[in-house]
């Protein structure tokens, strides 16, 4: 992840609308005596059967973890239940043949959502996509694709990319490429979380992993005083505004959280004597700000995140 590393720290540098505060993360460090612990299932809302469905899981999960606001009452916690209860009642219902086939109408019956799902056309077409992927080249398993990686999340995130177009999440900013691969990652991140580091999850370079850049991890750094915006910025995303894929804005938003969590882990790891990972700081920054009701995030329709 040196890609998502050095390129978000580039755009950081060379920021126009969001600035990441020195002083803001020394102070939120300052007041962190350890970093809460969060269980991976907190909530108690994913599926887990310690084997290679829930690999599979994991995979369909990732692939359509991305754009819930544009609908106020659909959240991860609708998609990642929905899919749990989906696969107990049909163990086969992420089968690869059949993910290839799933429409919109299916999907929504799938997740019981009784509406249109944001962004619905694009998250069919990628299931569609991992499903003849899988088939092609890992027999229609995920837990293949996992295998094949040799416990390296590294060598996860690069072959799930490789792989699978839908998850090369890059952007051009200012005329340099930049990196962040959000939920290829997260995927990787997942494994780890539910396998508790062990078989599936056993990764010898989870310390590899940055967090993952979304719009909810923004709004808490924001609310922490890590990052801020211009009066532009701020105005628009206080307004609910929209802010386009691809836009500097947009990118700023994502990069500078990454470099930010960056540091904020090296000060942290120093402070306490161990190596602190950004997976541990991703989870708590987001769990923090799901359960916060007055958040305000940025706006964009996205499947990258």
């Amino acid at each position: 992840m040196e890609d998502v590393r050095a390129t978000t720290a580039w755009v950081a540098t060379h920021s126009s609308h969001v600035l990441v505060d020195s002083a803001g993360i020394e102070k939120v460090v300052n007041t962190i005596d350890d970093i809460p612990k969060v269980d991976w299932d907190f909530e108690g809302i994913h599926y887990f059967d310690n084997g290679p469905l829930t690999v599979q899981y994991l995979f369909v999960l990732d692939s359509l973890n991305f754009c819930f606001w544009p609908d106020k009452d659909l959240n991860y916690d609708d998609l990642a239940s929905g899919l749990k209860a989906a696969l107990q009642n049909d163990k086969s219902a992420f089968d690869a043949d059949r993910l290839q086939k799933y429409t919109g109408t299916q999907l929504r019956e799938l997740l019981k959502w009784p509406r249109p799902l944001p962004l619905e056309d694009e998250r069919v077409r990628l299931l569609h996509e991992v499903g003849i992927e899988l088939e092609r080249s890992f027999d229609g398993k995920a837990c293949n694709l996992v295998d094949r990686c040799g416990k390296s999340a590294l060598n996860l995130v690069a072959l799930v990319a490789r792989h699978f177009p839908g998850f090369r999440d890059h952007s051009v900013y200012k005329g340099r490429q930049v990196f962040l691969y959000k939920r290829a990652q997260i995927f990787a991140a997942d494994l780890w979380g539910a396998f508790r580091g062990q078989g599936y999850g056993e990764f010898k370079d989870i310390s590899s992993l940055t967090i993952m850049a979304d719009y909810i991890v923004p709004a808490v750094l924001r609310q922490l005083g890590v990052l801020k915006y211009s009066p532009a910025l701020a105005s628009t995303i206080d307004s609910s505004g929209e802010i386009g894929p691809g836009t500097e804005e947009e990118v700023e938003l994502r990069a500078c959280s990454v470099h930010a969590v960056e540091k904020m882990r090296e000060l942290i790891s120093k402070k306490l004597g161990r190596q602190v990972l950004s997976v541990e700081l991703d989870l708590w920054l987001w769990a923090s700000g799901v359960q916060c009701a007055t958040l305000q995030h940025h706006r964009t329709l996205s499947i990258y995140y």
